[in-house]
């Protein structure tokens, strides 16, 4: 016969056992639904506009004359216009050091006079669309320059299957790194999607120009190690699709 209480510390230790279980499962489901980031509070906010086609020039116009009186407030890291795979499209790139610091600066230009009234007002009518997304730097990409300014940037946008980069983020990685080291491009940004369509990465790469880019694609393709890095990142993409962009005069990135 049993002891009183043998059968009772099993069980109450598979209790115990099953309830710490529990506490941990949603911590270990946020980390697959984000994955790892950034150890700050550091956020992107990406913002495209569609422009009616008859008011494109008008439009770029007026972004370089009075653009100066958005970046007092804040810091623009890129601002582009679509030149293939897009056509009247706009694409600009804002840091914010969290969402109060976005908070205050959203405050500030509704009560800037002389942004409201030269930028906006004008600018309003010319827009078709606009579509915003707050993203994250990938934690193993810091934001990147050029070497020099010309050139042309192409956005490429991943729509990765659900998981967040601690599924996905290893083979993505290694996809990346394999086009770096054909040497033929260079890589400014990889941004995570946090807000907007989830699960979709932004990579930003630069090129000297469209023919460059067009040889030192041939040439990857080429490559065995770039071949088998993006077919092992494939099985994690649902879709994917690019853009040549051009910088803009007020364009950080130039």
């Amino acid at each position: 016969m049993l002891p009183p209480g043998a059968l009772r510390r099993p069980l109450a230790a598979a209790a115990r056992l099953a309830q710490a279980r529990a506490r941990a499962r949603p911590q270990a489901l946020a980390s697959l639904a984000t994955g790892p980031r950034q150890n700050n509070s550091i956020f992107y906010e990406i913002r495209t506009y569609d422009i009616k086609p008859s008011k494109m020039k008008e439009f770029v116009e007026m972004v370089n004359k009075y653009f100066h009186l958005r970046t007092a407030h804040s810091e623009l890291v890129g601002f582009w216009s679509a030149e293939l795979g897009a056509m009247n499209k706009v694409i600009h790139v804002w840091k914010y050091d969290n969402f109060a610091h976005r908070t205050a600066v959203r405050h500030a230009l509704a009560n800037d006079k002389d942004w409201q009234g030269k930028f906006i007002s004008a600018a309003l009518p010319l827009i078709e669309k606009q579509h915003n997304e707050i993203a994250y730097l990938v934690p193993w990409c810091q934001l990147g320059k050029p070497p020099k300014e010309g050139g042309v940037y192409e956005w490429v946008t991943f729509q990765m299957k659900p998981g967040g980069p601690a599924l996905w983020g290893e083979a993505f990685r290694a996809a990346i790194n394999a086009h770096i080291n054909t040497g033929y491009t260079k890589l400014i940004s990889v941004f995570h999607t946090e807000y907007g369509l989830l699960n979709t990465v932004h990579v930003i790469w630069w090129n000297e120009s469209p023919d460059h880019r067009a040889a030192g694609r041939h040439s990857a393709h080429e490559d065995a190690r770039v071949v088998a890095a993006v077919r092992d990142s494939v099985r994690f993409l649902e879709s994917q699709q690019n853009v040549l962009l051009v910088p803009l005069q007020c364009s950080p990135l130039k």
